[in-house]
């Protein structure tokens, strides 16, 4: 048990690393054709989102869970003082259920000034990735949303899917950011 909490220790410390570079990189004017993403699992599958919408990478605790809401939305937790809605991504995504173990994370997200968790399977590390890794996701029948993955790269033998975190979690379904009149 104990090479597993290391293990989540060593992931948060170098998330939190990429983190600050990445910031430090953006708030430098430095810009180039690449992105870094932070990885993580949901089920089967590997995603990636951009790594400067991540705040911070906690275990996950059961929130207090809202009366009514959508069964995506698992509740709330208490973060310092901000009051966080806490999504599980699997749900989502109707991706299959997954049991809830020491891997299970909770992503702390920065959506529009908006302070929100996500909870995944596990995370696994931080990509700089150059635009000939991406390749446009693929066109679907009209039945499929693909409006939030915004490609899909080929790290080695892992293929990661692109989400555009910002728009899945602003989307008007979710209600969790407002939409303003520009947006509509």
């Amino acid at each position: 048990m104990d090479m597993i909490t290391d293990a989540q220790q060593v992931a948060r410390a170098e998330t939190q690393r990429a983190i600050q570079g990445a910031t430090a990189k953006a708030a430098a004017g430095h810009t180039s054709a690449h992105g870094e993403y932070l990885t993580f699992r949901l089920g089967g599958e590997e995603y990636g989102i951009d790594i400067l919408r991540v705040q911070e990478i906690r275990s996950y605790e059961q929130p207090t869970r809202i009366a009514n809401s959508p069964a995506f939305l698992k509740g709330v937790v208490n973060l310092r003082g901000v009051i966080v809605p806490i999504i599980d991504l699997r749900v989502k995504l109707n991706c299959a259920t997954a049991d809830f173990n020491a891997f299970t994370v909770v992503i702390v997200l920065n959506i529009k000034g908006r302070v929100v968790g996500a909870v995944v399977d596990s995370v696994s590390d931080v990509l700089e990735l150059g635009g000939e890794q991406i390749k446009p996701a693929p066109s679907m029948n009209s039945n499929v949303d693909m409006s939030f993955i915004t490609g899909i790269a080929n790290v080695g033998e892992r293929m990661l899917i692109l989400m555009d975190i910002t728009g899945l979690m602003s989307s008007a379904d979710m209600g969790l950011i407002e939409q303003t009149a520009e947006a509509a």
